[in-house]
C-alpha cells in the first residue's frame, strides 16, 4: 500500500497566505486553501475529499500543484486547451469542396441548394465525420474554402454559394 500524500511543512508566509485564503470569496482559492491546510494537519486525501466535497484525485492534484508551484497554485489558470485540432483537416476540406461543387440532388437530397444543415448530413453520410458536424464548424470550413454564405443568417438554414 502506498504511503499517504501530505504537503511539506509550510513557512510562515505560506501559512499566512493560506489562512487568509480561508476568508476568500473566491471558491477556487478557498477550496485549495482548505485542502492544503488539511494536508498539513496530516489528514489523508480521502478524508479531505469528503470534507471539501470533491474526489480524492482532485485533492492529490491540488497537493502536487502546491508542491510544484507553491502558493501561486491558489490562482486559477486558464481552462482553454493548449492545442485545438481542426475537425476538418485539409484533405477533408478538399472533400468538402468537392461536395459543394455538386448539387445536393447528387446525394439524393430534394433541394437544389446547399444549407449548412444539409451539408452536415451529407458530410456524415460521406464519412467526413462520425457524427453530424455543427453549423459553426462547417461555416468555418466553408469560409476557409472561399465559399460564401448568401443568406442573412449564419444559422443552419444559411444557403451556401461556392465561389471558388
Amino acid at each position: 500500500m502506498k504511503a499517504s500524500l501530505y504537503v511539506r511543512n509550510l513557512n510562515e508566509t505560506e501559512r499566512t497566505t493560506l489562512e487568509a485564503g480561508l476568508r476568500s470569496n473566491n471558491a477556487f482559492q478557498l477550496r485549495r486553501c482548505q485542502i492544503i491546510l488539511a494536508s498539513v494537519r496530516q489528514e489523508k486525501p480521502q478524508q479531505i475529499a469528503q470534507q471539501v466535497g470533491c474526489t480524492a484525485q482532485t485533492v492529490r492534484n491540488v497537493l502536487h500543484d502546491f508542491e510544484a508551484r507553491g502558493v501561486s497554485c491558489l490562482v486559477a489558470g486558464s481552462n482553454r486547451p493548449l492545442r485545438v485540432e481542426a475537425v476538418l483537416t485539409a484533405p477533408k476540406r478538399e472533400q468538402l469542396q468537392t461536395i459543394l461543387h455538386q448539387s445536393p440532388r447528387t446525394y439524393g437530397k430534394a433541394q437544389s441548394q446547399w444549407t449548412l444543415k444539409l451539408l452536415a448530413e451529407v458530410c456524415q453520410e460521406q464519412g467526413l465525420s462520425e457524427q453530424q458536424l455543427s453549423a459553426p464548424t462547417l461555416l468555418d470550413a466553408v469560409v476557409r474554402l472561399g465559399a460564401v454564405g448568401n443568406a442573412l443568417s449564419t444559422g443552419s438554414s444559411a444557403l451556401i454559394r461556392c465561389t471558388s
